[in-house]
């Protein structure tokens, strides 16, 4: 397939990956199908290794949180978003050389199964100040596909110096995040009866496109909807991280 981002070069570090984990909704898992997912998810870790920097399940969109309108007139609706069709259930950070390394690791993972993998290219790295744990949050910043900047073009750098003053607000409640590559960048994952499907972005039948994502650590959801009120996005999607990524 045609490589969408430029690959690592010697002399230049790894490239990092947000692979973000869809699927549709379901009803809650019977304990032995819990165990058996957990003992699918071990075995992923055991063979990707080294290259998870970064990961966890998420709580169900029905305790997840929309916040549009921006920092200055942030307006909170509490989930499900009955508009997905699927909804985001975990992620995870790859390093890899390149796109195709990214994607095998993605189509190793036990969602891809039933579900969906999304893969997009990290803009600059990805360096996690802490790994998950209890009362951590995943913020994922979303627009609309007409005002997702690229990145590096003079609208972007704005919004960018945004982000900066975000970060300085926000000081140790921000564990780690990124800016993702423009939508042409992402590819979807799915494996069936063996077989790997692969298809590339931009989707045209999205009403908003991932553009970042933040990591931040709260001590209880209305300080999480506090901080993420302040994210300059027109989107943030809050959900908590479980915690049993065992990263």
């Amino acid at each position: 397939m045609e490589q969408k981002v430029p690959l690592a070069t010697e002399g230049n570090p790894l490239m990092h990956y947000l692979a973000l984990l869809l699927g549709e909704p379901t009803a809650p898992l019977s304990p032995e199908e819990q165990t058996a997912g957990m003992a699918a998810y071990q075995a992923f870790h055991a063979k990707a290794g080294s290259a998870i920097k970064a990961g966890d399940a998420l709580t169900p969109s029905a305790t997840g949180v929309r916040i549009t309108g921006g920092p200055d007139a942030p307006a909170v609706t509490d989930g499900p978003f009955a508009e997905s069709a699927e909804v985001a259930c975990g992620y995870y950070v790859f390093e890899a050389e390149n796109l195709d390394e990214a994607l095998a690791l993605a189509r190793d993972v036990p969602a891809a199964q039933h579900g969906a993998i999304e893969v997009r290219p990290i803009y600059h790295s990805f360096d996690p100040e802490w790994s998950s744990a209890d009362g951590q949050w995943l913020a994922l910043l979303l627009e609309s596909p007409a005002s997702a900047h690229t990145p590096g073009t003079p609208e972007w750098q704005a919004e960018a110096a945004r982000h900066g003053e975000f970060a300085a607000a926000a000081g140790e409640h921000i564990g780690g995040g990124a800016a993702l590559h423009e939508p042409t960048s992402a590819t979807t994952v799915r494996v069936r009866d063996g077989k790997v499907l692969l298809t590339d972005g931009p989707y045209p039948e999205s009403a908003e496109v991932a553009t970042g994502f933040y990591l931040l650590s709260a001590a209880d959801r209305d300080e999480a909807v506090k901080l993420a009120s302040m994210i300059p996005a027109t989107t943030v999607e809050l959900r908590q991280l479980m915690g049993v990524s065992g990263l």
